[in-house]
């Protein structure tokens, strides 16, 4: 073979291999950035349903206290206090509306 031929055979073979490198190079950052951009995505869909569901229970819990059904935790011992003292408010206007009705 003529030194030419010879010289323009690895010449071809070096610019193969540095076109190899520089694809690989290419596809490995390309799929790294895919990843980076995959991961902050499903962070950021994450991140908007948690909120999403902090405002509904926000909302959730400011209508049960204007409607009035707000869930509370009432022990029986409470409960019973409660009812005794609305007895006690019923007699107390029973008693005011007999004086009341007597001249």
């Amino acid at each position: 073979m003529s030194n030419s031929t010879l010289h323009a055979f690895f010449v071809g073979r070096a610019l193969a291999t540095a076109i190899g490198e520089q694809v690989e190079h290419l596809v490995t950052d390309g799929l790294s950035q895919l990843g980076k951009f995959d991961a902050e995505q499903r962070d950021n869909l994450r991140r908007f349903t948690e909120e999403v569901f902090d405002i509904a229970q926000q909302t959730e819990v400011a209508a049960d206290v204007q409607s009035g059904t707000a869930a509370a935790t009432v022990s029986e011992e409470d409960l019973q206090a409660v009812i005794d003292h609305l007895r006690a408010e019923i007699a107390q206007v029973r008693v005011a509306l007999q004086q009341y009705r007597t001249p």
